[in-house]
């Protein structure tokens, strides 16, 4: 049974990847920053993998360190024999107008979004390119392609991601390893509930459907990318904004 790395997968978009590879049929590593943080969500998603009939582990690690993602790597590759899919998912926000943003928020975000991806990237690609077979999914954001403001640092962030997608997919290709982005615009999440009601009618006003996105939608676009049907896909960035930039 295949095997599939979700980091920063106890809530949100992360989990509901997780569950819905899990039904796809991959065993499934969960992976988040601290033991709080899969208490509060991470051991209740993998009990839900396991109800597709797949096994389901937590591995704690802090995907901005390089030596916590080799050990977590090696961890999964012991536990589970392959790693078939990896699912870059883990992220957070400090925004800021950048006038006020303070270098530590910087530095944060630019260490927990990209370097994250490198560290992952290297790890499970070395992986890979001795099982000649894998795929590597990276969460982007509307935001890595056309700026936000307020998001100095995030957009910078998934922007740096789509080109390390792109760089990776050349690198892999050859190796049978596909590499590709989706880039989520508005998602349903506790901050857009917490929205007011002008920032939302702005923000609706923007996007051609008229209402946010679901989890189950970005995971529904990474399980194609995951998939069979995805053999010849390498290199690209889906956008899943409902045409919010049109």
């Amino acid at each position: 049974m295949p095997t599939a790395i979700i980091t920063g997968a106890s809530q949100g978009i992360g989990a509901a990847i997780a569950k819905r590879l899990a039904k796809d049929g991959f065993n499934i590593a969960i992976n988040d920053v601290n033991e709080a943080q899969l208490e509060k969500g991470g051991y209740g998603v993998a009990e839900e993998c396991r109800s597709y009939g797949v096994e389901a582990e937590c591995f704690v690690a802090d995907v901005s360190k390089y030596a916590q993602c080799e050990e977590m790597v090696k961890a999964v590759k012991e536990r589970f024999g392959s790693i078939d899919v990896l699912v870059n998912n883990a992220g957070i926000t400090r925004d800021g107008l950048l006038v006020r943003m303070s270098e530590e928020n910087y530095d944060l975000v630019i260490a927990v979004n990209q370097k994250s991806v490198f560290n992952m990237t290297k790890h499970v690609g070395a992986v890979m390119m001795k099982q000649r077979s894998g795929r590597i999914i990276n969460l982007s954001s509307v935001a890595g392609l056309h700026g936000n403001p307020g998001q100095m640092n995030y957009s910078a962030s998934k922007a740096a991601i789509i080109g390390m997608t792109m760089s990776a997919a050349k690198e892999f290709g050859s190796r049978g390893i596909n590499v590709n982005a989706v880039a989520p615009g508005f998602i349903q999440t506790p901050m857009t509930d917490a929205l007011t009601d002008e920032q939302k009618k702005k923000i609706l006003d923007m996007i051609a459907m008229k209402r946010y996105g679901q989890v189950e939608e970005i995971a529904g676009v990474v399980s194609f990318l995951a998939g069979k049907d995805s053999s010849y896909v390498t290199g690209q960035v889906i956008e899943i904004s409902g045409g919010l930039s049109m």
